[in-house]
């Protein structure tokens, strides 16, 4: 079938389609949204606005740092289980952070899980300085592996995504970045979509508000600064394709949300008229457009009348407020990037695990219960000692959590128990517990005579009994001699 054997309306209604399209593309403003819509098994591209525009990255800069450090765990440079010490550098960090004291010891793994949840700006500095040495030296580290994974418009200064000058990337390089995780580190798939973590008695839950409330979500990281607006990286998986939605730009957590919702619906239930445009071939294959990030503090945190988040960098409680958004070649194409007739896309949170208890400071094992258990019960031990080692952090500080406006901050740091020399008696209680108990073992052993005595009524034993008086059969003559010299 050609193109003048369609009826005319369709003639039409594609000519529009082509024109709205070349309007979209030369008309683009700085100060509008970027977004992508990419499948992570080909590198299609289904929907793309501003994708390749540069962008100020936030704190969707973490997936990178994450996939860094993911990848050092992978290749043997470190341990998930080793303890990194928290400097007075990831202390100043600005909020959002978890705010423990200069000196804490925190596990990789639990600072990762702080970092991709609570998207913790402290906990990117413990597990730079911690496998790199140095922001410096990180920064590098991630700037080479954005040039081996084909990110040419993203460049990094620092491992967390404060506001820098230099901290950029665009749309289609977080999609790149994102496929990457999903295709180099399979294995750790459980930090792109961990819900929600436990620290003591605070459940915090993941910023990425698809999670638990988009059918199929699974991933990956938000990010905000005044610069950039709100930030998202979301990936969600049916009948066993996955998509990749990424959206920079929106004026606030629901709203980026909701449009990647959008963006996610589209993809998997077919995007309406999007047959009619032409190919955008593979994320890869896009070109970078040359040219400076917006600056959106004007428009996100300088505006009157609208509700500005708590701080320059920090995430705002999640709001349901979806507004109209996207460009005329998305409507055209059945993207339409407004609040669905239906009503919103993100429905009630419905858990799908449990809180994950995350702590500061090594493990305690109870010496209590590796006497009852024996090997294998220093296993189950530790196991404990992780929950625990959580709940005396937060015991004394919990009053003064209460008047923070949600997240931790300087006002609830941990008690100095979890500071490098406590992980040392921690380390060296059991010795000392070990060498007190192999004295009275000793004893025991030789104690256990005491119940063969009952056996005594035997024919054996007594038997063994008679040498006794032989000995003393020679002091009897000993005193005979004692007389007879004494008459000499």
């Amino acid at each position: 079938m050609t193109f003048r054997s369609l009826p005319r309306t369709i003639r039409a209604l594609a000519l529009g389609v082509t024109a709205f399209a070349t309007l979209a593309l030369s008309t683009t403003r700085a100060s509008a949204e970027a977004a992508i819509l990419v499948d992570a098994g080909t590198g299609a591209v289904l929907y793309a606005e501003n994708a390749t525009h540069p962008w100020y990255q936030a704190s969707v800069t973490k997936i990178m740092t994450a996939y860094v450090i993911l990848k050092a765990v992978k290749d043997g440079r470190i341990s998930l289980d080793k303890p990194l010490t928290v400097s007075a550098n990831a202390v100043a960090q600005q909020p959002s952070k978890m705010g423990f004291q200069a000196g804490t010891l925190v596990t990789v793994d639990n600072a990762l899980k702080m970092l991709m949840v609570k998207s913790a700006n402290d906990m990117a500095v413990v597990l730079a300085e911690g496998l790199s040495g140095s922001i410096e030296d990180f920064a590098t580290e991630m700037n080479k592996t954005a040039q081996r994974l084909g990110m040419t418009q993203t460049s990094y200064v620092n491992p967390n995504g404060l506001p820098a000058d230099d901290q950029v990337t665009s749309a289609r390089d977080l999609a790149i970045l994102a496929r990457a995780a999903i295709r180099d580190l399979p294995e750790y798939e459980l930090y792109w979509r961990v819900s929600a973590i436990k620290f003591g008695k605070r459940v915090m839950r993941n910023y990425n508000t698809l999670i638990d409330r988009y059918p199929g979500a699974d991933g990956m990281k938000t990010g905000f600064i005044c610069a950039s607006g709100f930030n998202l990286v979301a990936t969600a998986t049916r009948g066993g394709r996955r998509l990749i939605a990424v959206v920079l730009g929106s004026r606030s957590g629901m709203q980026r949300a909701e449009k990647a919702a959008q963006l996610l619906e589209r993809g998997f239930n077919g995007g309406g008229l999007s047959w009619l445009l032409p190919a955008l071939g593979t994320v890869d294959s896009m070109q970078p457009v040359n040219a400076a990030p917006p600056n959106l503090r004007e428009e996100i945190c300088n505006a009157r009348g609208k509700r500005r988040p708590r701080s320059d960098n920090e995430e705002e409680p999640v709001a349901h407020t979806p507004g109209e958004s996207g460009s005329p070649l998305a409507m055209m194409a059945g993207f339409r990037l407004g609040p669905p007739t239906q009503g919103s896309l993100i429905g009630p949170l419905v858990p799908s695990m449990a809180p994950i208890p995350v702590y500061a400071g090594l493990p305690k094992p109870q010496p209590g219960l590796e006497l009852a258990s024996g090997a294998g019960g220093k296993k189950k031990a530790r196991a404990t000692g992780q929950t625990t080692a959580a709940t005396p952090t937060q015991a004394a500080p919990a009053p003064a959590a209460a008047g923070s406006r949600g997240g931790f901050g300087a006002d609830i740091l941990p008690s100095s128990s979890f500071v490098p020399q406590t992980a040392a008696s921690t380390s060296s209680a059991p010795a000392a517990s070990d060498s007190a108990r192999t004295p009275p073992v000793k004893p025991k052993v030789k104690a256990k005579p005491k119940p063969v005595e009952p056996p005594k009524p035997g024919d054996a034993k007594p038997a063994e009994a008679k040498p006794k008086p032989v000995p003393a059969k020679p002091k009897p003559v000993a005193a005979k001699q004692n007389p007879a010299a004494a008459k000499q």
